[in-house]
């Protein structure tokens, strides 16, 4: 197995934490700057292959546009305009502005400190950790800790978000993820497959419609089916996937993949939904990679009475959140992907 390494550096001005793994192409780099993936790079069958589109330097991390690798809390996707009612009171999370669009929670700008950085010879673990503290964030006067640990192999990235309510009082709370992942060629080619029952209808805003209204069958929405591998083509997709159907090790599985050279790309989640985007509205790079996002809840559910208990987060409370990827050559490809890990094991 490859020795694996962790050194320290900067993006610009921003901290940054990179892992390697001598005598591969493996490459995996970290911002502090909201514990966000930067880039992975893998072996791939004619060389160094880099799988995310993320942000290329500390001004578009700043930026935060297209939310590119970011992790997700505490709420995924977007508040209808920034109101929410929890246990029988109103918060406003823009308060006097115009500009009621807000999504995909704090912790993606906040500043994370590394509190672990151990390897062995078959991978990595960095954990990282930040707060959100009462009066920090406009309508959201709730305390919690937060904890994002990476465990790293050569060709996978698992992802557990930890979050502790240390408050006297319940908080509304959900985690999520929203990398943006490539492979050598555009958007269009590649097939996509989510085991997935159902899809979200949302209105014009993007917000889920009310009640059962929004949950339709796949069955309904040929265009939409993606159960078994499907070209992705002219499609424009963002789009909630729920009812995910997990296999026998407790887990669904979403793969990308390029049928002309047989790579894939495998997200796991352990909860939740997949929320797909073609990135047809990006700044740069529109439909060159495909976020696949393991969210908790489905968008809008602070404000959804069926999922009440769903964000519910006791005082005194804990929930951890898991999901990964893995990247496959055509060798591989055929294969049963390795076993994955339980919370808090080590490679």
């Amino acid at each position: 197995m490859p020795d694996f390494q962790i050194t320290r550096g900067r993006m610009g001005s921003e901290p940054v934490v990179t892992v390697s793994a001598a005598g591969t192409s493996t490459r995996i780099v970290l911002a502090l700057r909201g514990a966000t993936l930067l880039s992975w790079q893998a072996d791939g069958p004619a060389g160094p292959v880099q799988l995310t589109d993320g942000y290329r330097d500390a001004d578009e991390l700043l930026s935060q546009d297209g939310v590119r690798n970011g992790l997700l809390a505490p709420f995924p996707n977007r508040i209808a305009q920034g109101r929410y009612r929890f246990d029988g009171r109103e918060y406003d999370l823009l308060p006097g502005r115009r500009d009621r669009l807000i999504y995909h929670g704090f912790i993606r700008t906040a500043p994370f400190e590394l509190v672990e950085a151990t390897t062995t010879a078959g991978g990595a673990v960095l954990r990282l950790r930040t707060h959100i503290a009462p009066g920090r964030h406009l309508g959201y006067p709730f305390a919690l800790d937060v904890q994002a640990t990476y465990t790293i192999g050569r060709n996978t990235v698992d992802i557990d978000i930890d979050a502790a309510n240390t408050g006297s009082t319940p908080a509304p709370y959900g985690a999520g993820w929203h990398p943006y992942f490539r492979l050598s060629r555009t958007v269009d080619d590649l097939t996509l497959q989510i085991p997935a029952d159902t899809v979200i209808r949302t209105d014009d805003a993007l917000i889920p419609l009310p009640g059962d209204t929004a949950r339709t069958p796949v069955d309904q929405l040929p265009l939409l089916d993606f159960r078994t591998p499907s070209q992705i083509g002219a499609r424009v997709i963002d789009t909630c996937f729920t009812d995910l159907r997990l296999d026998d090790t407790g887990r669904a599985e979403t793969v990308l993949a390029d049928p002309t050279t047989g790579e894939q790309i495998r997200v796991w989640q352990n909860a939740g939904s997949m929320h797909v985007y073609t990135g047809d509205t990006l700044a740069r790079n529109q439909r060159r990679s495909v976020a696949l996002e393991p969210v908790e809840s489905i968008t809008d559910a602070f404000n959804r009475d069926e999922l009440a208990s769903q964000i519910h987060l006791e005082a005194g409370g804990k929930r951890q959140f898991g999901f990964g990827v893995s990247y496959h050559t055509s060798a591989q490809a055929h294969e049963q992907a390795p076993s994955h890990r339980e919370p808090g094991d080590r490679p």
